[in-house]
């Protein structure tokens, strides 16, 4: 049986411009190329849509926080939708603080800003997340809390609040499997809540 035929030209674009942006940047202490992750990110949200904008603003969620793209530059390409999207997913790091510094500040925010977030941009920031926290698994099953020393907070604790803050936020979300699988990542790394 042929594959069923699809317009997938916004996302195939966004991927395209993700590749781009992200060319030449290694994910964190991992070895490979930055994209394997917003690619994940993309391909966890398909699981819970075929919306091609929640599957562009997946792909490109990191574009405004860690490269030199604008939220207007993705306004003007892919619409006003998929911008918001992705802007809902952004730090914003204030001028002359670290990012060290600001840590709990923007984690905080993000968490409120996710909670009081439309159902649309909470699907965009599960990919996110649980990518993340499958990458965190991964590392806590060979290094252990050590893990945490490439982290600019490297308080095991610190990181325990920011993701049950962020599963608290996605809450929406809490049939879906990826959502599930966040949960229980979770508590494989952290330790479940209801053993403390």
């Amino acid at each position: 049986m042929a594959n069923k035929a699809l317009d997938t030209s916004l996302l195939d674009r966004a991927i395209i411009f993700a590749v781009r942006a992200h060319s030449g940047t290694e994910r964190r202490g991992k070895g490979f190329p930055y994209i394997v992750h917003p690619m994940e990110a993309m391909s966890i949200v398909a699981t819970m849509t075929s919306d091609q904008e929640l599957l562009a603003a997946a792909v490109l969620h990191d574009t405004v926080e860690d490269t030199d793209v604008t939220v207007e530059q993705l306004r003007e390409e892919f619409g006003e939708r998929v911008a918001m999207l992705v802007a809902i997913e952004s730090d914003t790091i204030e001028e002359g603080i670290s990012k060290k510094d600001s840590w709990h500040g923007r984690k905080q925010d993000a968490i409120t800003r996710l909670a009081n977030a439309p159902l649309d941009a909470k699907i965009v920031a599960l990919g996110d997340k649980l990518s993340n926290m499958r990458a965190i698994a991964r590392d806590f099953e060979t290094q252990g809390k050590s893990l945490w020393n490439m982290f600019n907070i490297k308080v095991h604790e610190d990181h325990e609040w920011h993701y049950r803050g962020l599963a608290d936020s996605l809450k929406e979300l809490q049939d879906t499997d990826a959502y599930k699988e966040f949960e229980q990542l979770i508590d494989k790394v952290f330790g479940s809540r209801s053993l403390k």
